[in-house]
């Protein structure tokens, strides 16, 4: 990580402490909570695995279903049909519930195919990963909001839903205007939903994640489970700063059906992806 990403998070971890949102070890949990994630909500955002993916697609799958995961989230095909990842994930059962898809494909003639795809792939969800930088206004994440309105529109006529995905740029506050704001208040909950990144949602300053889901029910079926180190960097889900018991607290409010671990730079996917999945299936909240 360079020196001007790593000041960056060092900023950002200061404000989510500040927050309350790093002010617990991940592992706290009182002996009073029995909640649990349902095994079947375990899932791996495949975005940490690529560059095991890249060599072994499948037997990327097949270990990942061995460690325990029930579900994964596609980010990138590495050369394979959508037809070829879902028989990859058939024989190693495992199923996809969602891919990522770019903002220009979701906004144009490329939506219809892009929704057929999830289908094959027997996914719910269709989710945009981020915005382009030239709509880095409120101005701009309006004309975000309407794109998402239609193609939520489209999606739900296809059976499926839009997602938004968050980067820590979505909760900067510009012109006095929350720009994630503008996405939660300028899009229609029956057409637009989130696939919250908790990492980023705390590295950007908001609200707590428990908040957003109390704030707005059902509108996060899916979360992005990443850690964060206390120098700001990330983490194996359960050995950095962030409480997600609190987190979680509010989860079934804000419609949380699945939980994704992500590491964006994992030395080892295959350990990172073993020691996460070891948190979330002991975690009680």
């Amino acid at each position: 990580m360079n020196s001007t990403r790593r000041a960056f998070l060092g900023t950002a971890l200061g404000a989510a402490a500040a927050a309350g949102l790093g002010t617990a070890p991940a592992s706290a949990a009182g002996s009073d909570r029995c909640r649990r994630i349902p095994p079947s909500g375990i899932g791996m955002h495949l975005y940490t695995m690529r560059t095991t993916l890249a060599t072994d697609f499948r037997g990327t799958l097949e270990r990942l279903a061995e460690i325990g995961y029930a579900t994964v989230g596609v980010s990138g095909r590495h050369g394979n049909s959508a037809a070829d990842i879902r028989r990859m994930l058939d024989e190693t059962r495992l199923k996809a519930v969602l891919e990522h898809v770019g903002y220009d494909i979701v906004r144009g003639a490329g939506l219809p195919q892009a929704l057929e795809d999830i289908h094959t792939l027997g996914g719910k969800w269709i989710v945009v990963p981020s915005l382009p930088g030239s709509l880095h206004s409120p101005a701009g994440y309006r004309e975000a909001a309407r794109e998402f309105n239609k193609a939520g529109l489209a999606a739900r006529e296809s059976g499926l839903k839009l997602l938004y995905h968050n980067h820590g740029t979505d909760h900067q506050v510009v012109d006095g205007v929350s720009l994630y704001d503008i996405l939660l208040a300028e899009t229609d909950p029956e057409l637009v939903g989130f696939e919250l990144d908790l990492y980023w949602a705390a590295n950007g300053g908001a609200s707590a994640p428990g908040e957003l889901f109390v704030r707005h029910p059902r509108r996060f079926p899916a979360l992005h489970v990443k850690d964060m180190a206390p120098d700001g960097d990330f983490a194996d889900v359960g050995s950095g700063v962030l409480d997600f018991p609190a987190m979680f607290d509010t989860a079934r409010r804000g419609g949380v059906k699945q939980w994704l671990v992500e590491h964006d730079s994992p030395a080892d996917p295959f350990a990172s992806a073993l020691a996460s999945y070891t948190y979330l299936s002991r975690l009680r909240y």
